[in-house]
């Protein structure tokens, strides 16, 4: 395929019969060429990167921007002429503005750091589990383990009261784009933004031991601390809730995998990143192009957006082999689960943690874990740029 042949449309239909698996003419078209040209939603021509190699290098080049304004967006229903990102989100903003941001808040994510709060999450798991055990089958699992577990988390790092913590989830899960208007979760963002600015004066005011105080020492604005607040909130709660939630049906529908953690925890850390990689819920970015780039032998214009599908880079044959199966025993070093480049996920060591803590605990205290109905029962999360489930009924 060459750039003058027809544009494709980004394929969105999964395979029937199995959840997990990404449209099949995301394989056939990286098969052809690894950089396509494709027709948006919005009607724009640009470009759909399927290889891992050309997904890759595009995460990693400056000239190609991230900015919400400038970006075309691959996916209908996430809406066409975007505003500006709003203050604090750093995943629709370039350097200078970046990479101000993220050294600030790098060294409030770090591995050691993260680790720290391994007691904690174990904690708040175990809390979890005996509630679920108490309760008995059939439950949500996403209502009763994989939201609250993350959000509670995210609130204790952030500091947000825990009477708050009922209503941040509310408006982060309307943030997300779940069963609203692109309007709508714009302004659920923009009422959580509100709610943060008035914390961000009490912690000025009176600081307490968690990130939004420490951060009150900078030199950030009480705006920008608000837009970040909002920013790390929604970012930690709707990525790892359907991390756990969807890695947890992964395991349910592939019994020998779920046997080898259960029996191995010491494999969570392997186990993680290939649920990342085999799932990539974070499916679709994209980027625009800033100036005319040479790409796989063809010319991304300026101007033009280029699509960039992470399912289909993290299952490309030349770099993971029998990239199609479940191996948590497989080390897939360099997936793209979290991104590539200056915008990878800030918040990825604190999902490793809830993730590594959460999933071994959830199998080993429920060995005999099930669905609580048939596997096309289930609702999945299609069309949004974050892949999940609505619900996970199971029981035991």
């Amino acid at each position: 395929m060459t750039s003058t042949s027809s544009p494709v449309q980004l394929p969105t239909d999964h395979p029937g019969g199995c959840p997990f698996a990404p449209p099949v003419q995301l394989a056939r078209l990286r098969e052809q060429t690894p950089l396509a040209r494709m027709e948006f939603p919005d009607g724009h021509i640009g470009w759909l990167a399927t290889g891992y190699a050309t997904a890759r290098a595009v995460l990693s080049d400056s000239r190609f921007s991230s900015r919400t304004e400038l970006v075309h967006y691959p996916l209908a229903d996430v809406g066409t002429d975007l505003p500006s990102a709003p203050v604090g989100d750093l995943t629709g903003i370039d350097a200078p503005q970046h990479t101000r941001y993220r050294k600030l808040l790098a060294g409030k994510f770090t591995v050691r750091r993260m680790r720290l709060l391994t007691e904690r999450v174990e904690s708040i798991t175990d809390w979890h589990l005996e509630a679920m055990e108490d309760a008995g089958g059939p439950l949500d699992l996403v209502e009763r383990f994989a939201h609250p577990i993350p959000a509670l988390i995210i609130c204790e790092l952030l500091g947000v009261p825990y009477a708050d913590r009922t209503l941040f989830r509310q408006l982060a899960v309307r943030a997300s784009g779940v069963g609203v208007t692109v309007a709508e979760a714009l302004a659920s963002y923009a009422e959580m933004q509100d709610y943060i600015g008035s914390l961000v004066t009490a912690k000025r005011a009176e600081p307490t031991d968690d990130l939004l105080s420490e951060l009150t020492g900078t030199d950030l604005t009480d705006e920008e601390l608000a837009g970040i607040g909002a920013f790390l909130l929604g970012a930690g709660l709707d990525t790892t809730a359907n991390m756990l939630a969807l890695g947890t049906f992964a395991l349910l529908r592939h019994p020998e995998q779920r046997a080898v953690l259960r029996t191995e925890p010491e494999l969570a850390h392997q186990a993680v990143e290939e649920l990342m990689r085999y799932l990539s819920i974070v499916h679709t970015s994209a980027r625009a192009a800033l100036e005319n780039i040479e790409l796989e032998g063809q010319i991304v214009a300026a101007g033009e957006t280029v699509a960039l599908s992470l399912q289909a880079a993290n299952r490309d044959p030349l770099r993971f082999d029998d990239p199609d199966t479940l191996d948590i025993r497989r080390n897939p070093v360099g997936h793209l689960g979290f991104g590539h480049g200056a915008h990878q996920c800030l918040g990825q060591q604190l999902a490793r943690v809830e993730m590594r803590v959460a999933l071994p605990a959830l199998i080993s205290r429920f060995p005999t874990l099930r669905l609580a109905v048939p596997v096309e029962e289930v609702p999945l999360r299609h069309g949004l740029d974050i892949y999940g489930v609505y619900t996970l009924p199971v029981t035991w």
